[in-house]
């Protein structure tokens, strides 16, 4: 989830929320790759919005680090650095703990349920082998999660480096296993959805060592 996701509803939301999120999606699924030239003209005509929202939200993912601002070459969707990859999972690990633990003491009844429905779809989807079903339960998940935690702070600190970890999966998920993956995020949504802190955050832990093991086999592969 990424801080627009935080919100008001779809219907009053601001041009260049929408524009952000449509265009993280794009980067997350690879169909920005990276290092590719990004154009605001073609991007608007793209995802159907005007220039200015898209203008607004590329100068985010500028300042996110997704997209680099090049000297003669403008804008280009960021490269995929294998080894600052494990620095990004470090500094995301201290913040899904903190994230975890927030969710499991302040989530509502309704999360809490939301966060294990999102789980088991996790499951389903990684027994049946969709990618595309489990980045999109993902997403939900985190995005429930996000909103349960009321920090703001760490989810805006910790959006683009999920997306960074998407993106990463997408380009090497031949040497990934959705299953493993879908186990650990069930961990964490079941110490959230029960309250119980410590287990939501060792299972936010887990989730991490799965990533930071999956990392470096695309490392020394």
């Amino acid at each position: 989830m990424t801080a627009s996701q935080l919100a008001p509803p779809r219907a009053a939301r601001r041009a260049a929320d929408v524009a952000y999120d449509r265009l993280e999606s794009m980067i997350a699924t690879l169909q920005l790759a990276p290092g590719s030239a990004v154009a605001e003209a073609e991007l608007s005509a793209s995802i159907g919005l005007g220039r200015t929202p898209v203008r607004e939200a590329l100068l985010r993912m500028v300042a996110a680090g997704l997209i680099r601002q090049e000297p003669r070459r403008g804008l280009r969707v960021a490269a995929i650095e294998l080894a600052e990859h494990l620095n990004v999972l470090q500094t995301r690990r201290a913040l899904e703990q903190l994230i975890a633990g927030a969710a499991a003491r302040r989530a509502t009844p309704l999360q809490r349920e939301a966060i294990l429905t999102h789980a088991a779809r996790m499951r389903v989807a990684a027994d049946k082998g969709d990618l595309d079903l489990y980045m999109a339960a993902d997403q939900a998940l985190d995005a429930v999660c996000h909103e349960a935690c009321r920090n703001i702070s760490a989810v805006n600190a910790v959006a683009p480096l999920v997306i960074q970890c998407r993106r990463f999966w997408y380009a090497y998920r031949h040497e990934g296993d959705l299953m493993a993956g879908a186990c650990q995020h069930g961990l964490m949504a079941e110490g959230i959805a029960t309250g119980d802190a410590v287990v939501a955050q060792l299972g936010a832990d887990a989730l991490m060592d799965y990533l930071d093991a999956f990392t470096r086999k695309v490392i020394d592969a």
